[in-house]
């Protein structure tokens, strides 16, 4: 038995009933095929697809390796050569416990299954790394369009996939150095719209509670948040900013500190729904008479009464199926940013105005 052998093993052991196990078989992945080569996600991937840059030795040891675990090479193999694509479009989401992306993925299925496609999901967890090894993967898959959410800073290294003739289209974050197709919303204008309403309430002390400063959505949002403070003559905005609330338990600690000032804000604006769902939770334990809106709706936001900056992730995710499948059928190099309006609900908690 080789070495690779004694580490690997294609059986899972499934309960059926208490105490009874069964042995079943699974495929083998990419993954496993990489790490039992000693290469890289990326690696494998080009190896198997039998594209350029990658050592022979490297690619004779990574087939050899595919071949001994029974990796379904050689039927992916004639697929390429062929040129068949698969049925399915992939999404690659950031985190998929947020809300937002599983309404985004209902939009996109509704649209494809009408064309008689599949939907594959992946998430990156907000890491550049785990995408581009999604990407990898959906490529070697010969999916039929990318649509992402995308973690990076820059695009330029998805040309090669666009080359395959793989279209992608990108979704709440726009593609940078890359053109491509990009469905994203209007932040600025959500977020400003959001503050001048607080304004016009009479609150001047507004806290802003955000998260991933690196990524353009967060960019936008302050920039409106910032922009309608400095407009209604207050310079000190800065002062009740917390950044860094990357999900309800940091958000709630975020709020918290907030309010526990000497000198705290009246008003709290939130820039996503996890966020806006850690905020009520310190609001309604230390000062309930907090206003709060937030960027994104939720499932319970109307339950609740929490106002928010409201748009349609399902239609954003229809719009990014249609471009992936019309850009693959029009063989354009015409690409387009398709801006998605956003605006404020009322429901109540936006509406508090601050104590006299």
């Amino acid at each position: 038995m080789r070495a690779s052998e004694t580490r690997y093993s294609n059986t899972l052991r499934v309960m059926s009933e208490p105490g009874e196990e069964i042995a079943t078989q699974r495929p083998p992945t990419l993954a496993e095929v990489a790490e039992l080569a000693g290469v890289s996600l990326k690696t494998a991937s080009r190896a198997i697809n039998g594209e350029k840059y990658v050592a022979a030795d490297t690619r004779e040891r990574v087939l050899a390796t595919a071949e001994s675990i029974g990796f379904q090479l050689n039927a992916m193999a004639s697929q390429l050569k062929r040129g068949v694509v698969s049925s399915a479009i992939g999404l690659i989401t950031g985190d998929l416990s947020n809300p937002f992306y599983s309404m985004l993925a209902k939009g996109v299925e509704r649209e494809i299954r009408s064309r008689g496609l599949q939907l594959m999901i992946a998430s990156s967890d907000e890491t550049p790394d785990a995408e581009l090894s999604l990407i990898d993967e959906f490529v070697a898959r010969r999916v039929r369009g990318l649509i992402v959410v995308s973690t990076m800073s820059s695009h330029e290294g998805l040309r090669d996939v666009q080359d395959k003739g793989i279209p992608v289209v990108f979704v709440d974050r726009a593609a940078v150095g890359l053109s491509a197709d990009s469905i994203v919303l209007d932040n600025y204008s959500g977020a400003r719209a959001a503050v001048e309403q607080l304004l016009a309430l009479g609150h001047r002390r507004i806290g802003y509670v955000s998260h991933l400063s690196r990524l353009q959505p967060h960019w936008e949002r302050i920039a409106g948040f910032s922009d309608a403070m400095t407009a209604a003559g207050i310079d000190n905005w800065n002062e009740f900013v917390e950044d860094g609330a990357f999900d309800i338990d940091s958000a709630r600690v975020a709020v918290t500190s907030l309010l526990s000032r000497d000198t705290r804000p009246t008003a709290i604006f939130t820039s996503n729904n996890r966020i806006t769902i850690g905020a009520l939770s310190a609001i309604a334990e230390l000062a309930p008479n907090t206003a709060l809106i937030g960027f994104d709706d939720f499932d319970v936001a109307e339950m609740l009464g929490v106002t928010t900056v409201s748009y349609d992730p399902a239609d954003m995710g229809r719009i990014a199926a249609q471009r992936v499948l019309d850009s693959q059928a029009l063989r354009t190099q015409q690409h387009h940013s398709i801006v998605v309006p956003t605006r404020v609900v009322q429901r109540g908690s936006g509406e508090r105005r601050p104590a006299s």
